[in-house]
């Protein structure tokens, strides 16, 4: 019975997976209009996922066993792991953010290491490291990308129209796929590398099952999240589209070679603000949408590890006080921060009415 809840909680992360990552794919060829609809978009990026998850075998090994020991990887504890990290990804889903996968796993990992106090520390700072560098490697990259092409642009002005146009276009739909291929060979063992760990399937068939389930997800799920990377940060020509995804994909595939678990929409929308400060300068960083990007990239491998320590303590321990004593401590800071805006509005309001200040 377990047995099967694990793998029901895993198939339903994998889809979860596929909706947040058809953003990070696709959303560029989208929003570059290379692409005008939404569902061949998310079909081409299901294909690209899934026959990128065949190759992401390293990238399982390491969410399996690469963090914490894999002799504490019981079938309650694949459960709770994997129940964290969907959790976690169904909400951001829900609202529309293109949530990182990887963060939220490794998160939900952590959580369960921090309560049995079992962790590779080393191996594990080792990855949040690259978490930091990839996505400012990726600003970077398309920032000098987009300042260069600004200047081909002064001196051949008409480089984005007609036969070049249509070029870029076809490159980018290649680029995007190239893409898809790539979060497919790295974030499918979110969903997958605690099963493995634990025994429960071989590498073999997870990558295929993984890779089915998170491409039927991209189809299912993936609307909202494309639209959100595709329009509403910037909007770029179909060459800055191909910076955008080659970049990416390219970073992804290295890091994925490797067995890294890396965060493929944090990747992609660093670099769609690359191109957007080379164009309009740091301007687009004022957009409320790129803030509450960066505001979930913080709140969320934090989320998933307090909820898979939680539910360790309360499930597995019995240990209600503890649980307790998170909730409270949640609740304080809810509150302190509601707290802090009411004060702000209130003062917003006695300032605008000339209430004395």
């Amino acid at each position: 019975m377990l047995v099967t809840i694990a793998f029901i909680v895993s198939l339903f992360f994998a889809m979860n997976i596929g909706g947040s990552g058809a953003a990070a794919a696709m959303g560029v060829a989208y929003g570059s209009g290379a692409i005008k609809k939404k569902y061949i978009a998310l079909l081409l990026c299901a294909i690209g996922i899934f026959l990128g998850s065949l190759a992401g075998g390293e990238v399982i090994k390491t969410i399996g066993s690469g963090i914490i020991p894999s002799s504490i990887l019981t079938v309650k504890i694949v459960i709770i792991i994997l129940a964290s990290a969907a959790i976690s990804l169904f909400a951001a889903n829900i609202m529309g953010i293109p949530l990182s996968t990887s963060e939220i796993t490794v998160g939900a990992v952590v959580g369960v290491g921090i309560a049995y106090q079992t962790l590779y520390i080393q191996k594990l700072l080792f990855i949040v490291s690259i978490w930091i560098i990839i996505p400012i490697i990726a600003f970077t990259c398309t920032y000098f990308i987009g300042k260069w092409f600004l200047l081909i642009k002064k001196k051949y002005p008409s480089i984005e129209q007609g036969a070049w146009r249509k070029t870029f276009m076809i490159a980018l739909v290649v680029t995007g796929f190239f893409e898809a291929f790539s979060a497919g060979m790295n974030n499918v063992a979110n969903a997958i590398g605690p099963l493995v760990g634990a025994g429960l399937i071989s590498v073999t068939k997870g990558t295929i099952i993984g890779g089915l389930f998170v491409a039927f997800g991209a189809l299912l799920l993936g609307y909202r999240v494309l639209e959100t990377n595709g329009k509403k940060i910037t909007r770029f020509s179909p060459f800055e589209g191909c910076a955008i995804s080659g970049t990416g994909a390219l970073l992804v595939i290295i890091s994925s070679i490797f067995g890294l678990p890396v965060p493929l929409t944090q990747i992609t929308t660093s670099a769609i603000i690359g191109i957007g400060t080379a164009k309009s300068g740091f301007y687009v960083w004022q957009k409320r949408i790129v803030i509450q990007l960066l505001k979930v990239w913080l709140v969320s491998p934090v989320f998933s590890l307090v909820i898979s320590y939680s539910l360790v303590k309360w499930l597995l321990d019995s240990d209600i006080y503890t649980v307790i004593a998170i909730i409270s401590v949640c609740l304080a800071t809810i509150g302190t921060l509601s707290l802090k805006k009411t004060i702000t509005e209130e003062k917003r309001s006695l300032h605008e009415n000339g209430g004395g200040i």
